[in-house]
């Protein structure tokens, strides 16, 4: 029994990777090329920024961005917090 589930798990994930594989997009084909000309074309007038890149990063998507940042300093924090040598006696 046991070893007949196992081949089933084997097999299921074999089909999967299959599955996975037939549905890819061929390698280098971009998903949506429409949110890309949006994003080219009123960028400018839209965010004030002559820059693209920057123009996506922290007005388009401004709060992921200030998410991430929050993760970071959380993380910085949490680890100098965790090394903070504290006063009194050295052995």
């Amino acid at each position: 029994m046991r070893r007949a589930l196992g081949l089933f798990a084997f097999l299921s994930f074999i089909v999967f990777i299959i599955a996975v594989n037939i549905s890819l997009r061929p390698f280098g084909e971009p998903p949506h090329t429409e949110m890309d000309n949006y994003f080219i074309e009123h960028a400018q007038e839209e965010a004030s920024a002559n820059n693209v890149v920057t123009s996506v990063v922290f007005d388009y998507r401004g709060f992921d961005t200030l998410g991430e940042a929050t993760v970071l300093f959380t993380a910085v924090s949490g680890v100098l917090m965790a090394l903070r040598h504290y006063g009194g006696k050295e052995r």
